[in-house]
């Protein structure tokens, strides 16, 4: 053992020679700031070395030099000084932040799938100059300024962006910081998008289980499936085919109507479509793979009832989103009526939203989407509150890999989950969006590996790849943004 210890110091002898002439250049340099430079002198003085060690007990040496705090990192000194942005077509446009600090560490987080950077830009002054490492404190001063839906999407961001640079900061993983992991792999569930024929979907499928490998699959099985079929329908011409839920450009359109104020209802034909597209999946991936649904349509609890009755044949995983998630009682109705699991929370905010659905146990499984929902820890609560209600927890998510890893990180740590799902199953550039800094790819065979060997969220960006797919409406590639520096209210919410 001593002989193994005299190499890793001899070994580390020439490592910190070099690290000592790197800094010495660095503080050398003209070009480097005043508070860089103190920074720098200031590790240079304080740091170990395993040359020194000679003297210590065996169990103190491995001790020390098995440690993966980041020793070109001083945590209680850190200041964020910058906050920007970088926004890429995917899932419509996600923007991606970066908040910088004095000392060369940053963070990367998500403002969530369709969301707007501004719902983030505008929380920069209200966190410059403050520790990064003070995660909560600073969260709870920024929480008022979220909401449901993509609103959450700037408190998110933010909140992922810190739990990453914490995590490069202290050298370790951010499921560390959350408490520690339940698995080292998590397992996801494959978005697929509907296709009109459904042999063809079908066949999509059974892509999804043998070469991919994934053994969780969600389909699209909404009432668009039928739409086009004389007879399927009751009252849907009205609403221009009820084909848009998602265009909300009119307020008085489909894509805006509450479920329960449309009176679509879907006729036995539309029933007998609807279960013959089911049927054709089931034939082709069979029933050891969980199979869950999405994107039915707006209409009321009584056809909801009706449509998941008749699924229930197909062992469905989930019926998800029938009516709107703050409709409490309306789910609870659902729920006490069908054998099917309900599901639903991808819009909702923070922990206190879901508190209602989880005391009242109105739907089986909550379904946060961790760009809305909170981050990491926020929703690490929620899986955990639902866990004390008997309530599983899936996790809805449509981002860049960024916001992904964040959600692997966050599964990892939180018990009762079941699935994560992978949006961007078909996007070839997806993954190149990043480089993973630990030892181990992203996904395999249908499971994310959570980083077991890399700080923070485990991930650096590819700038090259990431430039290729900007948005071109959007301000560039992580450019300055001093106009939104300066706070000019007084936040607080109570005299």
């Amino acid at each position: 053992m001593k002989s193994i210890l005299d190499q890793i110091i001899a070994a580390n002898k020439k490592e910190e020679a070099a690290e000592a002439a790197a800094l010495q250049a660095e503080i050398n340099n003209p070009k480097t700031s005043d508070s860089r430079r103190n920074f720098l002198r200031k590790t240079a003085l304080g740091g170990i070395s395993l040359a020194g060690l000679a003297g210590m007990t065996i169990e103190d040496t491995i001790a020390q030099t098995t440690s993966k705090v980041n020793r070109a990192s001083n945590p209680s000194e850190l200041k964020i000084t910058d906050m920007r942005v970088a926004v890429i077509r995917n899932v419509g446009r996600t923007p991606i932040i970066r908040i910088d600090t004095n000392q060369g560490i940053y963070g990367y987080g998500d403002v969530r799938d369709g969301g707007d950077e501004r719902y983030a830009l505008m929380l920069k002054s209200r966190i410059l100059g403050q520790n990064p490492c003070n995660v909560e404190q600073i969260l709870k001063s920024i929480r008022q300024f979220g909401y449901h839906g993509r609103q959450g999407g700037g408190f998110a961001a933010v909140e992922m962006a810190l739990w990453d640079l914490c995590g490069k900061a202290y050298g370790v993983p951010a499921w560390q910081l959350l408490g520690g992991r339940y698995r080292d792999k998590v397992r996801l569930y494959a978005d697929t998008p509907g296709a009109r024929n459904p042999k063809e979907f079908a066949q999509t499928m059974k892509v999804r289980t043998e070469q991919q490998g994934f053994t969780w699959l969600k389909m699209d099985l909404g009432i668009h499936v039928v739409a086009d079929k004389p007879g399927s329908l009751v009252n849907n011409k009205f609403w221009d085919g009820a084909k848009g839920q998602y265009d909300t450009r009119e307020y008085m359109g489909y894509g805006n109507a509450l479920h329960p104020f449309t009176q679509i209802q879907i006729t036995e034909k539309g029933l007998d479509g609807l279960a013959e597209y089911v049927q054709s999946v089931r034939d082709v991936v069979g029933y050891e793979i969980p199979l869950s649904s999405d994107h039915f349509g707006h209409f009321d609890v009584n056809n909801s009832i009706r449509f998941a009755k008749k699924m229930e044949k197909y062992r469905l995983a989930w019926v998800e989103d029938m009516v709107p998630w703050f409709m409490t009682d309306q789910w609870r109705t659902v729920t006490d009526a069908i054998e099917t699991p309900t599901c639903t929370g991808e819009d909702i905010y923070l922990k206190e939203g879901f508190k209602p659905l989880i005391d009242k146990r109105a739907v089986d499984i909550i379904h946060p989407d961790m760009g809305t929902s909170g981050g990491l820890l926020e929703t690490k609560k929620i899986g955990d509150m639902a866990e004390e209600g008997g309530v599983a927890m899936a996790m809805h998510f449509a981002g860049s890999p960024v916001c992904f890893m964040a959600n692997v990180h966050c599964a990892a740590a939180t018990q009762n989950f079941l699935a994560l799902e992978h949006h961007s199953v078909d996007t070839p550039w997806w993954e190149n969006l990043v480089r993973m800094t630990g030892s181990k790819k992203m996904v395999e065979k249908g499971f994310a590996n959570v980083p077991l060997d890399a700080p923070g969220l485990g991930i650096e960006l590819n700038e090259e790849e990431v430039r290729k797919h900007l948005m071109p409406d959007a301000k560039g590639y992580f450019e300055p943004t001093p106009e939104w520096n300066e706070k000019r209210s007084h936040d607080r919410l109570w005299s």
